[in-house]
């Protein structure tokens, strides 16, 4: 008999209970960097798509090329860090000439936003698999002297 009066004691339980609360504990873990990871390349993708985007616009002959190549150097920039079927938003918007981004002196701003669903969670009834906004902005500054053709 033990002192505390049982019978066998509890030999060997001390590894059981050391599997199961490193199991316990690691898998959130694991989870949490796997996450932080995802939201990280989702936020450097972002940034550079915005960035791709800004400089696209700015280079085109006018306005309505300019917002398609923007949208279409957004999508290859997060293409590249692996968001290719990540939803995306290219927002334009020029200052002081709204009607006229490619005026001298304008300054374009180029806001991108996106999301990353979070890894390893499933459909939580029914309202889709949970994700983390993203956004980013760039401004281009369009020179005041420019070659007119």
């Amino acid at each position: 008999m033990t002192p505390t009066g049982r019978r066998g004691g509890d030999r060997g339980s001390a590894v059981v209970e050391l599997v199961w609360l490193g199991t316990l504990l690691l898998l959130p873990m694991v989870w949490v960097v796997v996450s932080i990871g995802e939201v990280q390349a989702g936020a450097f993708g972002t940034s550079a798509a915005a960035r791709a985007a800004g400089r696209a616009y700015a280079l085109a002959p006018d306005d309505a090329s300019g917002a398609e190549r923007a949208r279409a150097a957004a999508r290859q920039a997060l293409a590249d860090q692996g968001m290719a079927a990540a939803p995306l938003e290219v927002t334009v918007t020029c200052r002081p000439y709204p009607g006229d981004c490619h005026a001298g002196a304008s300054v374009i701003t180029v806001r991108v936003t996106s999301e990353v669903a979070l890894p390893l969670l499933p459909d939580v009834l029914g309202s889709g698999r949970p994700a983390f906004g993203l956004d980013a902005t760039h401004t281009v500054p369009v020179g005041q002297f420019q070659e007119v053709g």
